[in-house]
C-alpha cells in the first residue's frame, strides 16, 4: 500500500515538475518583449537582446542536462530531483527582480540550468519504480500534464505584470520541495549504489560505438517536436504572414493553441503505446501524423486567423508524442547511466533549436527561400531522420530495466 502511494505521489510530482519547466520555457517566449521593454528596450536591440537570453537559456539547459544526469546516477534520483526544483524556483523569483540586463542574461542562464534536470530525473524515477507493463501510463500523466503549463503561462501572463508571472513560476517549483520530501529513492539505483559498476560516466559511455549510435537515435527522435516549437510556433506571426493569414495572429495566443493541442497529444499517444503495446508503433503514428498536419498547414494560405489556430492546435496532436518519446530514450539503457541519458537527451532536443534556427535564418534570408519553403526544406529533413532512427531503434515496451549497462 505505501508503495503504491509513494509511485502516485511520484507521478504527481515529476508532472507538476513538467509543469513548471514548461510553464518557464513558455513563459520567458511570451513575456520577453515586454519585460525587456522594462529594462528600456525597443526595436531591433529588443530582438537581439532577446535572442541573446533565449540562447543563454538554452545553453543553460544544455550544460545543466550533463551536469544533472551524471549527478543522478552518482548521488542519486532524490538528491538531483531536489536541488533542480530549489535552484529554478529561485532564479524564476529573482528574475521577477532584476533591473538590468546583465541580471536578466545570468538568471536566463541559472534558471536554464537549474529546469534541465527536473524531466529527466522524474522520468527516470518512474521508469525505475514502476511496473514495466504500466510505467508508460506514468510518463503519459507527466507529459500530458506538463505541457498544459504552457497554456497556463500564457494565461498567467495574459492576467498579470511580467514580473508577477515570474514569482508565480517560483513559487510553484518552492511548493514541489514540499511534496518531495515523502517520497523514497528508487529500489534500482539503491542496488546498483552498493554494486561496484561505474555510475554516471557520460563520456566513457558514449566512447562505445554501440551506445553512440543509440543515444544519437533518441536525439533524432526528438527533434521534430522543437523544430515545430522554436521555428512554426515560436515565430508564427512571421508564418502568417508568409501565409498571408486574413486578420492578426498573435504570437502567445498561438504557442497556447498549439500546446493545448500538444497536450491532448501526450495522453493520446502514450494511450496508443499502451494499447498497441509498442513505443516504436506509437512513435511511427504521430510521426506519420505530423508530417500530415504540417502540409496542411503550409497549405492553408489566405485563410483566417481562426483557421490558422485552428491548424497549430492540431499539428500539436501529433506533436505530443514527448511522452512516448522520454519513455523510448530511458528504456533504451542500464541503471548505472539512465539518468545521465534521460537527462541529456531531451535537453540536446532543445539545444538543437540553435542549430535549426541559424540554418532557417540562412535558408529563408540569405538564400532566399522564404519562411514557407525553408521550414519544409528542413522539416523534411528533420521529419526523415526521426523516422529512420525510429524504426532502427529498440521497441522497449515492457523492457525488464532492473539491469547495469557494461
Amino acid at each position: 500500500m505505501n508503495e503504491t502511494k509513494n509511485v502516485r505521489l511520484l507521478i504527481i510530482i515529476a508532472a507538476l515538475g513538467y509543469f513548471v519547466d514548461v510553464y518557464d520555457l513558455i513563459l520567458f517566449i511570451i513575456v520577453r518583449q515586454p519585460s525587456l521593454a522594462a529594462l528600456g528596450y525597443s526595436g531591433a536591440e529588443l530582438t537581439q537582446k532577446g535572442i541573446i537570453l533565449l540562447n543563454l537559456q538554452m545553453a543553460g539547459m544544455l550544460i545543466g542536462g550533463i551536469v544533472w544526469g551524471i549527478l543522478g546516477d552518482k548521488k542519486g534520483r532524490l538528491s538531483v530531483l531536489f536541488g533542480t526544483i530549489l535552484l529554478y524556483s529561485l532564479a524564476n523569483i529573482l528574475n521577477g527582480m532584476i533591473t538590468n540586463i546583465d541580471q536578466y542574461y545570468v538568471l536566463r542562464f541559472i534558471a536554464g540550468f537549474g529546469l534541465a534536470g527536473e524531466l529527466g530525473i522524474g522520468i527516470t524515477l518512474i521508469a525505475e519504480v514502476m511496473s514495466k507493463e504500466k510505467r508508460g501510463i506514468g510518463t503519459t500523466i507527466v507529459s500530458g500534464i506538463g505541457i498544459a503549463g504552457a497554456v497556463v503561462g500564457f494565461l498567467v501572463a495574459d492576467r498579470f505584470d511580467w514580473r508577477m508571472a515570474y514569482y508565480v513560476g517560483g513559487g510553484m517549483g518552492l511548493f514541489l520541495l514540499l511534496l518531495r520530501v515523502s517520497v523514497a529513492e528508487s529500489g534500482m539505483f539503491s542496488k546498483v549504489k552498493s554494486s561496484e559498476a561505474k555510475r554516471g560516466g557520460f563520456l566513457d559511455f558514449l566512447l562505445v560505438k554501440k551506445n553512440l549510435i543509440k543515444y544519437v537515435r533518441c536525439i533524432f527522435i526528438g527533434i521534430p517536436i522543437w523544430f515545430t516549437i522554436g521555428i512554426l510556433v515560436t515565430m508564427a506571426t512571421e508564418l502568417a504572414t508568409d501565409l498571408h493569414i486574413v486578420g492578426a495572429v498573435k504570437g502567445s495566443k498561438a504557442v497556447m493553441y498549439h500546446y493545448i493541442g500538444a497536450s491532448i497529444g501526450a495522453f493520446l499517444t502514450g494511450a496508443i503505446s499502451q494499447v498497441l503495446r509498442s513505443r516504436k508503433k506509437a512513435l511511427l503514428i504521430a510521426l506519420s501524423g505530423l508530417v500530415l498536419t504540417l502540409v496542411c498547414l503550409f497549405l492553408c494560405k489566405g485563410a483566417s486567423n481562426q483557421f490558422f489556430y485552428l491548424m497549430l492546435l492540431i499539428v500539436g496532436i501529433p506533436n505530443g508524442y514527448w511522452s512516448v518519446f522520454m519513455a523510448t530514450a530511458s528504456e533504451q539503457f542500464g541503471t548505472n547511466i539512465r539518468a545521465t541519458v534521460t537527462t541529456t537527451a531531451p535537453n540536446f532536443v532543445r539545444g538543437m533549436v540553435v542549430i535549426i534556427t541559424t540554418l532557417f535564418t540562412y535558408l529563408s534570408n540569405e538564400a532566399g527561400l522564404g519562411f514557407v519553403n525553408a521550414s519544409m526544406m528542413i522539416g523534411t529533413v528533420v521529419l526523415g531522420l526521426a523516422i529512420i532512427a525510429t524504426l532502427k531503434s529498440e521497441d522497449t515496451f515492457g523492457k525488464d530495466l532492473d539491469y547495469i549497462e557494461g
